[in-house]
């Protein structure tokens, strides 16, 4: 499985939407150089008022490209960044990825899938009915969380539009994605 980057985000204050950049740089074990959620440990403001010394399993943000398109079809404006989100892909099904598989980003960096991001109001604050457009059903009736998924760094370097993305799937049974 391959896919690319389409766009790189940070910024350095807890703002819903981050600025495109040209690049950013993983540090390993700590998330996005400048980004404010870079750390060891948690740095989103709700968990650290539950628990600041809870691991960091969110330190980059990746959503797929391929959502925005859908949102915009729905009469949203959106576009990379615009849902916080650290790495914008394409090409790559983030959500079908089990927990544990390693994204190679570019010539060097490495990140591991930790989990799927659970979006909040915080998304119908940015824009009315955004919640309910990132949240659907499966066949089964479970809920669906399509607001991207979250990683750790495993190994640092610089990523920018065009990087390639490969995947190394976790060996071993498959754990499906949840919440983190």
């Amino acid at each position: 499985m391959r896919g690319t980057v389409d766009a790189v985000s940070l910024s350095a204050t807890h703002d819903f939407s981050k600025p495109n950049a040209p690049s950013i740089r993983l540090l390993a074990g700590l998330g996005v150089e400048g980004d404010a959620h870079l750390g060891v440990t948690v740095q989103h403001r709700s968990r650290v008022a539950q628990d600041p010394a809870q691991p960091n399993l969110r330190q980059v943000h990746l959503i797929h490209a391929e959502l925005h398109d859908e949102l915009r079809t729905a009469g949203f404006t959106v576009e990379a960044g615009s849902l916080g989100e650290n790495v914008t892909t394409r090409g790559l099904d983030l959500l079908a990825l089990p927990r544990g598989t390693h994204l190679h980003l570019g010539g060097d960096a490495v990140v591991e899938v930790t989990g799927l991001r659970n979006p909040c109001v915080q998304i119908d604050w940015f824009q009315q009915g955004l919640l309910k457009a990132v949240l659907g059903h499966d066949e089964d009736g479970n809920l669906v969380r399509k607001a991207g998924i979250m990683a750790v760094v495993l190994t640092g370097g610089e990523v920018r539009p065009g990087d390639e993305i490969r995947v190394t799937l976790p060996s071993g049974p498959h754990r499906p994605l949840e919440r983190v």
